[in-house]
């Protein structure tokens, strides 16, 4: 299973971004092989849908969950279109230590979508 978290660094100590769709990288974690990846999140500075184009950078990666403190609606509708599973990062954890407590399935789904902040 590939697993996405969005990310401030480039490796899995990193903290996990505050948004999905402004994160400057996401971490993809390949559970099956223990590979890890960095993507850019080329939409970090798009002037607006954001959170629709990191999604869907998401979905052509290949991954299946998603781990992050927050989704807008229209992210939510891409991922969850494609079969990804939303979860809920816990915030006193770093990137590595949210991987850790979803193999142990100590995170709840994510089902607290907020409307997005469209230019706000």
């Amino acid at each position: 299973m590939k697993i996405a978290i969005p990310v401030s660094g480039k490796n899995q100590d990193s903290a996990v971004a505050a948004s999905f769709g402004r994160a400057a990288y996401f971490l993809i974690h390949d559970d099956a092989t223990g590979l890890e990846t960095i993507l850019e999140n080329a939409a970090m500075q798009s002037a607006g849908g954001a959170g629709i184009q990191a999604a869907q950078a998401i979905v052509d990666s290949g991954v299946q969950a998603l781990i992050t403190p927050q989704c807008g609606n229209n992210a939510a509708k891409v991922l969850i279109a494609a079969g990804i599973k939303l979860y809920k990062s816990q915030p006193d954890l770093s990137a590595r230590g949210n991987i850790g407590a979803f193999r142990k399935k100590q995170l709840e789904e994510l089902l607290d979508i907020h409307e997005g902040f469209h230019g706000r």
